[in-house]
């Protein structure tokens, strides 16, 4: 008997550490620390796996957070009628922290029996079946993919995002009937844009409920754009978009390159503009920088508006986050919120983060969220400094990493290694300093701006696509973060 228990816990253990792999390619390093290595395996029956939290506020931000990604990490290794159930830690009034589990299912497995929404595909794999051929497929049935946590009372407004914002209310107001369409966001990466084309979204599910709406990313439309290939459903691809009232593309940078994906998107665009139907688009730049996206399709992106998102100044980064303690139901002192609104300057996503884990910190350990808290994570959570790194350095710090010497990365050689370590040294010049993609380019042999447009594209694609590209990235992230703190 004990040699099958044994057994079953080795088995729920060896289950949950290949999920973590995957997991580990999907999020952040620091998400990773902070919600997902707390984590314990504590049971696996009949494909239901148990896993032990250490307090409700950690299982409520999973379950907001990384549901889907748990969901279908776990489906992957288990089968598709696997379950997930969270064992919490609950704090006893009597006698301190008690080990007793409250057994939660979590929500992604309850379903409506009444109106079973129509998903699309969350990736390519084989268990999920195609949404595009589906008997009697009715508009109101689509599913939007909307965040509900993403609405414009969640979004704060400031002089960095004002213009996209009263843009974003007065789409939401009257889809498709202003003059921005298509409404086009861009900005760099998390600074709000997914937050704002989502809030659109949201806003007009409230304001017109019978309404489609759909937020898709554009790599999930590629891959459904190729499914529909191989399934030979083409026509049913274009007629399942063609019912959509509001479409949010997510990333349209992505379709670079994509020429069959953009002739299909190009012709989904130009049916849904000219029915008034509104198009909402998120980009890392504004159309005239987008590489790499024929000439037809940018013509129709600049149709409407192209508005964008900067960083958030202080007060802003302040009123952030207030608005997420307030909602998170956490009280923290102003000298807390100043200390790390002073110390996280460039990204949203970071800010919030950062506060995330100052809470996650307080609540696991029983601490005060006080200054020296604050301290203590945001150390190893960004650097400190505003010391400022040149070009020259980062091409140092690069060429160092690979054991090249500088001068390679300056040349005309086109050596994979070479080309790889000069496009990652582009990435971060445009990433760490304030130089234009022209001032970029003269400090690699004079390369025009195109050539380092190219290597940002590139740098993302393989990031997103090769683990130890991305592992490189980070590595020498990390050595430029430790110099300039």
């Amino acid at each position: 008997m004990e040699n099958k228990d044994k057994e079953k816990e080795n088995n729920c253990q060896a289950v949950w550490a290949k999920c973590l792999s995957v997991i580990k390619d999907n999020v952040n390093t620091q998400s990773f620390k902070t919600w997902f290595e707390p984590i314990k395996p504590i049971k696996l029956e009949n494909s239901t796996l148990t896993l032990q939290v250490p307090s409700q506020f950690f299982y409520e931000w999973l379950e907001e957070h990384y549901v889907s990604l748990l969901r279908r990490t776990i489906r992957h290794f288990l089968g598709p009628d696997a379950k997930l159930e969270y064992s919490v830690i609950i704090e006893n009034s009597h006698d301190g922290l008690s080990q007793l589990a409250v057994n939660m299912p979590t929500a992604s497995n309850e379903f409506s029996a009444k109106n079973p929404p129509v998903n699309l595909p969350l990736s390519s794999s084989k268990s999920i079946p195609n949404p595009f051929v589906i008997p009697g497929l009715k508009k109101i049935s689509i599913d939007p993919q909307l965040n509900p946590y993403y609405t414009f009372d969640t979004f704060i407004e400031g002089e960095c995002n004002r213009l996209a914002r009263t843009a974003g209310l007065a789409v939401a107001a009257r889809p498709g009937k202003t003059a921005y369409n298509p409404l086009l966001i861009y900005g760099r990466f998390g600074l709000g844009k997914t937050h704002l084309a989502q809030a659109i979204g949201n806003e007009v599910k409230k304001n017109f409920p019978n309404k489609v709406v759909l937020y898709i990313q554009s790599e999930k439309f590629t891959n459904q754009f190729v499914d529909s290939i191989k399934n030979n459903s083409t026509t049913d691809f274009i007629n399942f978009y063609q019912l959509v009232d509001v479409l949010i593309v997510d990333d349209i940078q992505f379709l670079s390159g994509k020429e069959r994906t953009q002739d299909i998107f190009f012709h989904v665009f130009n049916h849904l503009h000219q029915a008034d139907k509104q198009l909402i688009l998120t980009s890392d730049m504004p159309p005239n920088e987008l590489k790499g996206i024929e000439e037809r399709l940018l013509n129709r992106f600049k149709w409407g508006l192209a508005a964008d998102i900067q960083p958030p100044d202080l007060e802003t980064r302040i009123a952030i986050l207030k608005n997420k303690t307030y909602k998170e139901g956490i009280e923290v002192s102003d000298e807390v919120i100043r200390f790390i609104a002073d110390n996280i300057q460039t990204s949203i996503r970071e800010l919030e983060g950062a506060m995330i884990s100052v809470i996650a910190q307080s609540s696991f350990n029983r601490k005060e969220i006080n200054l020296d808290l604050a301290r203590q994570v945001i150390k190893g959570f960004v650097n400190n400094s505003t010391r400022e790194i040149s070009i020259d350095s980062l091409l140092k710090i690069v060429s160092e990493y690979f054991q090249l010497p500088v001068e390679k990365l300056k040349d005309k050689t086109r050596k994979r290694e070479v080309v790889q370590a000069r496009q990652i040294c582009m990435y971060f010049a445009k990433t760490f300093t304030k130089a234009s993609l022209k001032t970029i380019g003269m400090h690699f042999g004079g390369r025009d701006h195109s050539t380092v447009i190219h290597a940002l594209h590139t740098v993302r694609d393989l990031m997103y696509a090769d683990r130890e590209f991305r592992k490189d990235v980070e590595e020498i992230q990390k050595k430029i973060k430790s110099y300039t703190s």
